[in-house]
Order: structure tokens, then C-alpha cells, then sequence
């Protein structure tokens, strides 16, 4: 899985006249780390795109996957109940109503 890792610097400071005036905090140091959501599904397409004509499903009510875990992609097989569990994520599929 591919993942990008950023560091963000910040600062402190207090202007004015105030008794923390020459107070200047240590800048401190964030690790912001971006991770993709797709593990593995169709990476080969610069863009994952699905069109559905509601009109055409042929149940009444289709779940389509919204985690990128399922191995019936783009329909929903349950497999974000597995990735909730161990992520602590609260991914549920995408509900068409015929």
C-alpha cells in the first residue's frame, strides 16, 4: 500500500505588552502520514469509475462497496465489517434503492 509521510513545523509566539510577551514556545514536529484507501482493486486505471442506472438493478435493494475491501468490487460483500473491526473505521456500503 502506498503512503505519503508530511511533517508539519509550527510555532508559538504572544505579542503585546502582556507578561507572556517574550514567551516563545519550541516549535514542535507532526507526522502527518497519508495512506491510500484502495489496497488493490483495478490499480492499473488512473481512476476506479462505475455508472449504475438505478432503473436497471435487478433487486430492489443493491449495497455497493464504499472500503475498497470487498472481492465482489463494486458490489458490497461484507467485507468492511472485517476492515471496521480492525481499523476501528465505520465504512458501510452504499445503499441503491430501486
Amino acid at each position: 500500500m502506498a503512503s505519503t509521510t508530511s511533517i508539519i513545523q509550527g510555532g508559538f509566539s504572544c505579542g503585546g505588552g502582556s507578561a507572556l510577551s517574550s514567551f516563545r514556545a519550541r516549535p514542535r514536529r507532526m507526522v502527518v502520514r497519508a495512506e491510500a484507501v484502495n489496497p488493490d482493486i483495478r490499480k492499473d486505471e488512473t481512476k476506479v469509475v462505475d455508472s449504475v442506472l438505478v432503473t436497471e438493478l435487478s433487486k430492489p435493494l443493491t449495497p455497493y462497496c464504499r472500503c475498497w475491501r470487498s472481492g465482489t468490487f463494486p458490489l458490497c460483500d461484507g467485507s468492511h465489517v472485517k476492515h471496521n473491526k480492525a481499523t476501528g473505521d465505520n465504512v458501510g456500503p452504499l445503499l441503491l434503492k430501486k
